[in-house]
C-alpha cells in the first residue's frame, strides 16, 4: 500500500524543463541559493584518523540540518510533514480535468500551487492521478515540483513517492523495466535477483526523479485468504521474506532510491483489506516476534530508509483498539525502542478506511504524529489535515520540538539522497537509463527463476511443437497491471505464437457465463492443447467448472494460475500446472518459455497450498516445485 489501484496521462513538454542537473535550463532557482544556510558542507576537517573523518562531517550536516529548522516557521514545518497526491502530468499546467479535480479534492489549481499554500514536504505518484504516462513527462513533472518547492522561502526540496512494487502493484509502466512481483521473486528465492531488482529499479525511479520507493513489501503473508497482500509478499517463511527484504533495500540504496519497508507491524495474516476495512491480528506476542517482526529487524539491519505503518490492530502490542498506525505502543515503544529504529516512520495512506473507523479525518494526523510518525500520508482532505495538525501545536496538544523530531528525520533522509544538493532529475540521461536493453534482459531472467511448476503427469510439460502445435489460450483476464500489455490470454498467445507454436486467445474472464465455458469447450475441439489462465480459483466457482469442462474434451489442459498459487488445490485431474503469480507480460513471458521448453522451471513454491477439502493439510509445502 498505499494500493489505491492504478491508471496514466499527459506531458508539457518544455513547460516542465529541466534539460539536466540542477535543473538545467528549466529555469529553477539554483540549489546554492536557495540553500545558502547550508553551504561549506566540504569545510569540515578529517584530521585524526578514520573515525574522525567520518564523524566530522556528519556532525556538520547535522548542525546545518538543525540550523534549516530552527530557520522555518511553524506553517512550514507543519507542510514538510505531509506527502500528498496531486492530479495532473505537469506541475504548472494540467490538464483541465485534472484542474477541476484539484479544485475540487484540494483547493488548488496545481501542484505548484499546492506547494505555495501548504510547503508540503513530499508527492505520491499515481496513475490514476495522471501523474505517469511516460518517462520524460514524469521526469519533466519531478523537475516541476523540485523548482516549486525551492521557489518558496527558505525552500526544501521534495520527497517524490510513489508505489513501484512490482508484480501486480505498480505505478510506471513501459518502457520501464518491470520485474517480476514479490512472492515470483520468492518463488525464485534468490538474494542477488531481488538486489538486482531494487538496484535496477531504483537506477529507473531516479532517473525520473523518483527518489522514494514504497517497497519491498515485509509482510509474511501466512494467510491464503489475505485479499491485501498476498502474492505482494515475498512469502510464508519469515526467514526467506527477511531476507529478500534486506536484499531489496540494498539494492534500492546503491541507487541511492529511499526503499520503504511495510506495513508495521505486519499485514501478511488477515482476511479483511484495509483499504475498505478494519483488519485485527490476533497474533500473540510470541508468535509477532517469530513471524511478523523478523523481515522488519532484517530491514532496520539493512539501513532501510523508511518503515510505513499498517492500518490494523494487533491487540497483542496494543489492546487500546487503536490501529498500528496510532499506536504509540506500537512506533514508539516496539519499532523505535525495541528495534532500535530511528529512520522515517510514514503512515499508510490516511484515505484507508482501516484508519478512518475510530477517529476523524482531523484527529487521525494528530493521533499518528503522537504514535511517533513523521510524514503523513495522502489524507483525505489535506486542508484538514494540515490545520489540524497546527491547531495541535497552537493550542499546547503537540509541542513544536516534537515536529522539530519528524523534521530532522526527514531532513536527514533528503540529505542522505542527495536532495539537498540536487534534487533535480538529468532529463537527457532518461533514454539511457529507462528500460534499457540490459535491464529488459536483467528482468526476462530473473523472471524465468521464478515460474513454478506444481503438477505435470504424463510428462506432458513441455508441450512439442510437433505435437501440440496448434495452442488454445482461454481464461481469466483481468484488469492488466499498470503499464504492461495485457489481456493476459493475448499476451501468453502472442508469446506462444512467437515460440513457434500457432496459438489463439479466447478470453472466457473471472466469472466466465456459461455461454463463455461453452465456446471454450467448443474451441478446444479444434486444438492440440489447451491453456488455460486461472485467477484465484474457488470451489464451485465458474472457472472451476471450465477448467473441468476442458479437461472432459479430452484435450491436454495446462492451467497456468496467474495470481495465486492455491489455485492449484481447486484443480483435480489437470495434467500440467504452474504459477507465475501475477499476470505482467515479464512473469507471462517467462511462463511462456516454461511451457514451450525453452528453460526448465526453477521456481518453488514459497508458502504452503492446503488441501482444497482439508485446509488443515499441506497439499504442496513450501519449497514444492517440479522441473524438467
Amino acid at each position: 500500500m498505499p494500493d489505491t489501484s492504478t491508471g496514466s496521462r499527459g506531458s508539457r513538454g518544455s513547460r516542465e524543463g529541466g534539460a539536466g542537473r540542477g535543473g538545467g535550463t528549466g529555469g529553477g532557482p539554483s540549489r546554492r541559493a536557495v540553500l545558502a544556510a547550508t553551504a561549506g558542507a566540504g569545510a569540515a576537517m578529517t584530521v585524526g584518523g578514520t573515525a574522525h573523518a567520518a564523524a566530522a562531517p556528519a556532525a556538520a550536516t547535522e548542525r546545518r540540518l538543525r540550523a534549516i529548522v530552527s530557520g522555518m516557521t511553524l506553517q512550514e514545518k507543519v507542510g514538510q510533514l505531509f506527502v500528498t497526491r496531486v492530479y495532473g502530468a505537469s506541475a504548472t499546467a494540467p490538464d483541465q480535468a485534472d484542474i477541476d479535480a484539484n479544485l475540487k479534492e484540494l483547493g488548488v489549481r496545481t501542484a505548484a500551487e499546492l506547494v505555495a499554500k501548504y510547503r508540503v514536504g513530499g508527492f505520491i505518484y499515481f496513475t490514476w492521478a495522471n501523474n505517469t504516462k511516460n518517462p520524460h513527462q514524469i521526469a519533466e513533472l519531478s523537475n516541476g515540483l523540485q523548482r516549486a518547492s525551492l521557489a518558496q522561502p527558505r525552500g526544501l526540496p521534495v520527497l517524490v513517492t510513489t508505489d513501484q512494487e512490482h508484480g501486480i502493484v505498480c505505478r510506471v509502466g513501459k518502457p520501464a523495466t518491470l520485474f517480476p512481483g514479490a512472492m515470483a521473486i520468492g518463488a525464485g528465492g534468490s538474494r542477488a535477483d531481488a538486489r538486482t531488482l531494487g538496484r535496477i529499479s531504483g537506477a529507473e525511479l531516479r532517473a525520473i526523479g523518483i527518489n522514494q520507493d514504497y517497497s519491498p513489501d515485509a509482510d509474511v503473508n501466512v494467510n491464503p485468504a489475505n485479499p491485501v497482500i498476498g502474492v505482494r509478499s515475498f512469502g510464508a517463511d519469515p526467514a526467506a521474506v527477511a531476507a529478500l527484504v534486506a536484499a531489496e533495500v540494498q539494492g534500492y540504496r546503491s541507487s541511492r532510491v529511499a526503499a520503504t519497508a511495510k506495513h508495521f507491524p505486519g499485514h501478511g495474516d488477515t482476511a479483511v483489506d484495509s483499504h475498505y476495512g478494519f483488519p485485527v491480528i490476533t497474533h500473540s506476542r510470541e508468535l509477532w516476534e517469530k513471524l511478523d517482526a523478523v523481515p522488519f529487524r532484517a530491514a532496520v539491519a539493512a539501513g532501510i530508509d523508511c518503515i510505513m505503518t499498517a492500518h490494523i490492530m494487533v491487540p497483542a502490542l496494543d489492546d487500546s483498539g487503536d490501529p498500528a498506525t496510532l499506536s504509540r505502543p506500537i512506533l514508539t515503544g516496539i519499532l523505535r525502542e525495541e528495534l532500535g529504529y530511528d529512520g522515517v516512520v510514514v503512515t499508510d495512506s490516511l484515505q484507508m478506511q482501516g484508519v478512518r473507523t475510530k477517529y476523524g479525518d482531523d484527529r487521525v494526523p494528530v493521533l499518528a504524529l503522537k504514535a511517533g510518525v513523521d510524514q503523513l500520508l495522502d489524507p483525505p482532505s489535506l486542508d484538514v489535515a494540515w490545520n489540524a495538525v497546527l491547531n495541535a501545536v497552537r493550542g499546547g496538544e503537540l509541542t513544536e520540538a516534537r515536529l522539530d523530531e519528524s523534521l530532522l528525520r526527514v531532513l536527514r533522509l533528503k540529505s542522505r539522497l542527495g536532495l539537498l544538493d540536487d534534487p533535480y532529475a538529468a532529463t537527457d540521461r532518461v533514454d539511457r537509463v529507462v528500460g534499457t536493453p540490459a535491464h529488459l534482459a536483467a528482468a526476462d531472467r530473473i523472471a524465468e527463476r521464478t515460474t513454478t511448476l506444481l503438477v505435470n503427469e504424463g510428462r506432458l510439460l513441455p508441450l512439442s511443437r510437433r505435437s501440440h502445435r496448434r495452442v488454445l489460450v482461454v481464461g481469466a483476464d483481468p484488469a492488466s497491471p499498470s503499464g504492461t500489455t495485457g489481456p493476459p490470454t493475448g499476451v501468453l498467445a502472442a508469446a506462444l505464437t512467437r515460440l513457434g507454436f500457432t496459438a489463439t486467445a479466447l478470453s472466457t474472464g473471472t466469472a466466465p457465463a456459461a455461454a463463455a465455458i461453452d465456446a471454450a469447450v467448443t474451441a478446444a475441439g479444434g486444438a492440440d492443447a489447451v491453456v488455460v489462465a486461472t485467477y484465484n480459483v474457488t470451489a464451485g466457482s465458474a472457472q472451476q467448472t471450465l477448467v473441468q469442462r476442458l479437461v472432459g474434451t479430452g484435450r491436454p489442459v495446462v492451467a497456468l494460475a496467474v495470481r495465486n498459487p492455491y489455485d492449484v488445490a481447486q484443480l483435480p485431474g489437470v495434467p500440467a500446472v504452474l504459477a507465475s503469480y501475477s499476470w505482467t507480460d515479464v512473469e507471462l513471458g517467462a511462463a511462456a518459455r516454461v511451457i514451450a521448453g525453452r528453460v526448465a522451471p526453477r521456481g518453488r513454491l514459497p508458502v504452503d497450498v492446503a488441501r482444497a477439502d482439508d485446509p488443515a493439510q499441506v497439499l504442496y509445502p513450501v519449497g514444492y516445485g517440479l522441473t524438467y
